[in-house]
């Protein structure tokens, strides 16, 4: 499958799922788990294609400072976004740091979704263009891209009844054909990440039954099933509690530091971009305005350039990491 010539290219599952069309599950019932209360290790030997492995040991990249640099996979260059006649993102040029998790930031409006759906063929560029391993993402076949590059969109929705287990299943779509079918392999890798999100328990359970913590964990499955080595995440903690957002947080940095995964994620919490992130990328009218360490990044002046915030920032007494204080606004 060659890329479509609309603007809107779905390489990953779209917002909406759509109500299970045939060639995303198999005939099998293998929406029912085995029994077997363990799930093996990291590489599954049943066939060519690992398990949710560990791939190679993942980058020493402290929060604060970098060990050595990967050359980046994921680029941007001069890139033109927009929907109808309206312009989002003018001129952007990006690197996105191999090994890492980099938090996009900015102001509401400021074009950080639109970004990422332009890095995840969601959108095609109006100029400019995203390359993959230094190919044009929009020239590559869908299924190859969605084997590397897996994202989740804001508030994605389930149909109606779909359980945890069959949405974790469809993460396998990219993987199948006419001439491989579902496999024992794709049953244990959806068993394993199940297990390692620790949903297992709830493999059953209708999606939309879950709370928004427990929902969130359901698709990062899914996105773990599908075997990317780059995750797109858009505000990953929307509408959660802060509980909530920290375990979802340290999922996704768990995921990268034990599978080694290249994560960017749009987040409005400062705070939490700052101790979660290795790279920040702060947005301002479709333009990148700063990028680098958190530390580079929340500097007083950019705080209220950016923001239009008055606030002090100071060392975080957990994790040392930035800590953006906001002052009162005078009355």
């Amino acid at each position: 499958m060659t890329a479509a010539n609309d603007e809107h290219l779905p390489a990953q599952p779209t917002e909406h799922l759509p109500a299970q069309p045939a060639e995303h599950l198999p005939a099998q019932p293998a929406a029912h788990l085995p029994a077997q209360p363990a799930v093996r290790s990291a590489t599954v030997q049943a066939s060519p294609e690992p398990a949710i492995s560990a791939p190679a040991p993942a980058l020493a990249l402290g929060r604060a400072g970098a060990a050595e640099s990967r050359e980046p996979r994921l680029r941007a260059r001069g890139l033109r976004l927009g929907y109808g006649e309206d312009i989002v993102v003018d001129g952007l040029d990006l690197d996105i740091p191999d090994g890492a998790i980099t938090a996009v930031v900015g102001p509401n409006g400021c074009g950080k979704s639109t970004l990422l759906r332009a890095l995840g063929r969601l959108l095609r560029p109006r100029d400019g263009e995203v390359l993959l391993d230094g190919q044009r993402i929009d020239k590559m076949p869908t299924r190859e891209v969605a084997r590397i590059i897996g994202m989740l969109p804001q508030s994605p929705v389930a149909p109606d009844g779909l359980t945890v287990a069959d949405l974790v299943m469809r993460g396998r779509h990219p993987h199948q054909n006419w001439f491989r079918q579902w496999s024992p392999t794709d049953q244990s890798i959806v068993t394993e990440a199940l297990e390692w999100t620790d949903m297992r328990e709830l493999a059953e359970r209708p999606v939309d039954a879950l709370s928004g913590g427990q929902r969130q964990r359901a698709w990062i499955s899914m996105a773990l099933a599908q075997g990317t080595e780059v995750l797109l995440l858009d505000e990953p903690t929307t509408y959660l509690d802060l509980s909530h957002q920290i375990d979802v947080l340290d999922l996704v940095d768990r995921l990268h530091r034990e599978r080694d995964r290249t994560i960017v994620m749009v987040l409005h919490d400062l705070n939490l971009a700052a101790r979660y992130a290795h790279h920040v990328v702060a947005m301002k009218d479709g333009r990148i305005v700063a990028q680098g360490t958190a530390e580079s990044v929340f500097t007083v002046e950019l705080l209220a350039d950016v923001f239009g915030l008055a606030a002090l920032v100071v060392p975080d007494p957990a994790t040392g990491t930035p800590l953006v204080v906001p002052l009162p606004r005078s009355s």
